[in-house]
């Protein structure tokens, strides 16, 4: 009868490190993409409750019946669903689909922008100023860390686009897209 090992992990095989080292890297992968697509998903949920609310439900109603409205939803919401379901996020989802009124375009983005992308974008109020960080986090793959340092820094405004007529600069910008 054979002696069992006391520990397992302890137990060198030649080839060990390297089947290792490429199962990590595919547990790795696999939990990026998972995240990936739960994050896009989550993205899409948020835009179709915010215009949900904004559609059909304050239907551009005045300012304090809108907050009873996104107090009320969110206390039930909440106690169902957990804090993700704030009154403030829920104002910010009301938000993103105002800022971002096309599915096509929230759709194509989700892939590419996570929520706290859009969280950083939505509440900046010019539209061109809008679709520039946008793009820049699309094209570039910045990091929402990166987008709130870019903000922070003023990229936009420091750039030529921002300087040129507003006519221009959105011509150039949808040449991007």
């Amino acid at each position: 009868m054979k002696k069992k090992p006391k520990n397992p992990a302890a137990v060198t095989i030649p080839w060990a490190d390297e089947l290792l080292i490429d199962v990590r890297q595919l547990i790795a992968d696999a939990r990026e993409k998972v995240a990936q697509t739960v994050n896009a998903k989550l993205t899409l949920l948020y835009w179709h409750i915010g215009r949900r609310i904004r559609r059909d439900i304050l239907k551009k109603k005045r300012a304090a019946y809108g907050d009873e409205i996104l107090q009320a939803l969110s206390a039930k919401l909440t106690v169902e669903f957990g804090r993700g379901f704030s009154q403030r996020n829920l104002a910010s989802m009301v938000r993103f689909a105002e800022m971002f009124p096309n599915a096509k375009i929230v759709s194509a983005l989700r892939r590419q922008l996570s929520w706290t992308h859009f969280i950083q974008i939505i509440y900046l109020d010019d539209p061109l100023k809008r679709d520039f960080y946008t793009e820049m986090c699309r094209i570039e793959g910045w990091s929402t860390r990166t987008l709130e340092k870019k903000i922070q820094s003023m990229l936009f405004e420091r750039t030529a686009l921002s300087r040129k007529p507003e006519k221009l600069a959105e011509l150039e910008l949808k040449a991007r897209k």
